[in-house]
């Protein structure tokens, strides 16, 4: 008589990957750096495959990718938050978008099945970027004493209430932002990480037990992997708006 047992693995073994390369070194290298090399190199060959000449005056292929994904994000990013001026940060917006995309999507992605923003270094490495990008772009285009002035002291508070605002925006401004940005991303694909392993676990296990209450874990597993996708194409997008956001309220003093 066989019992049935759910062993769910400790949640170390779903984010903690042993050691490829270079074990013991600066230079180690395990799963999850090496899903990130793949998400820079296919960023890289996507933007250099669609810089060639066209054969054609129809872009396809690479070049209809990158070009639809930069008109995505000049029209529906850079034009609705910053405006016309936004696009000389197109680049960064667009590179942001599509590397955070390209390491979110090997979630669903067979063998790999892990997303690398799961782990919460480089989702720190990205909203500090964005914090040192819109600081300098904020003294850049309004000097130091009047970016600190637009951000500390917002127009149309009575002065007294300084006091209590000014504090409130400095941490909001200099210390909120980065860390939200990165929460934001790291949670909600650790939460779908987990999700689709204990389902995939739960699907194996009832396998070996009996066939048909397998399916009902496992047709919530395949919409799981498809609501991924989804929620892998909604964190890419909105870290690039909030980026945006951030830019263009850096830009210009508030009136």
């Amino acid at each position: 008589m066989s019992i049935l047992a759910l062993e769910l693995p400790p949640v170390s073994h779903l984010f903690d990957w042993p050691t490829i390369w270079f074990d013991g070194t600066f230079f180690a290298i395990n799963k999850t750096v090496l899903v990130y090399l793949a998400a820079t190199a296919v960023t890289m060959v996507l933007f250099g495959l669609a810089g060639r000449p066209r054969e054609s005056l129809v872009p396809a292929g690479a070049q209809h990718v990158a070009e639809s994904g930069v008109n995505f994000i000049e029209s529906s990013v850079v034009m609705q938050t910053i405006g016309p001026e936004g696009r000389k940060f197109m680049p960064l917006l667009t590179t942001i978008f599509f590397f955070i995309l390209f390491s979110n999507i090997t979630g669903i992605i067979p063998i790999v099945q892990f997303p690398a923003n799961s782990r919460m270094a480089m989702p720190v490495a990205l909203s500090l970027l964005v914090w040192v990008v819109y600081n300098v772009v904020g003294v850049k285009s309004q000097g130091v004493g009047g970016y600190l002035k637009s951000s500390l002291f917002p127009p149309g508070v009575p002065k007294f209430l300084y006091v209590i605002v000014t504090p409130i925006e400095l941490v909001s401004t200099f210390v909120v932002r980065p860390f939200s940005l990165a929460i934001r991303l790291w949670a909600n694909m650790v939460a779908g990480h987990l999700l689709l392993a204990t389902f995939a676990i739960l699907s194996a296990t009832l396998w070996d037990f009996f066939y048909v209450p397998a399916a009902l874990p496992f047709v919530m597993l395949l919409f799981l992997t498809v609501f991924e996708i989804l929620v892998a194409f909604l964190q890419a997008f909105i870290f690039t708006v909030l980026t945006a956001v951030y830019i263009g309220g850096s830009m210009h003093a508030e009136h």
